[in-house]
């Protein structure tokens, strides 16, 4: 090996090193699903685990042949946040599953607090 062809390959294990080794890139796919959520499934809500819990309610989940119930679990709040259950929305002729997330708490809001209130 030369020292030319040493100091080239030294200077690229080098930059390698520089480069971040986690790029962050957030990819989101939504596929709509031509068939519309069946009715929810009334559950009855536990007693909390512990003060500060917030109960998550059920939803249906799909797997990409059919709808599946996802059973509702108690997540630790977050106070002056109301969480946002996870739900479908109708645009067009298909149905978009929409996550659930935390979301500032407003006065008029009646969702499930995360103070533990419900």
């Amino acid at each position: 090996m030369t020292l030319k062809t040493f100091s080239i390959a030294a200077l690229v294990a080098l930059s390698a090193l520089a480069m971040p080794a986690h790029a962050g890139v957030s990819v989101n796919v939504e596929i709509g699903v031509p068939l519309a959520p069946p009715a929810l499934v009334y559950e009855r809500v536990p007693p909390p685990p512990a003060v500060g819990y917030v109960w998550a309610p059920g939803y249906w989940g799909w797997t990409g042949e059919r709808y599946v119930w996802v059973h509702g679990r108690y997540i630790h709040g977050r106070p002056g946040y109301v969480w946002h259950p996870e739900h479908w929305q109708r645009r067009g002729d298909r149905w978009h599953f929409k996550r659930g997330q935390w979301g500032r708490e407003r006065h008029e809001h009646r969702g499930y607090h995360g103070a533990g209130r419900r």
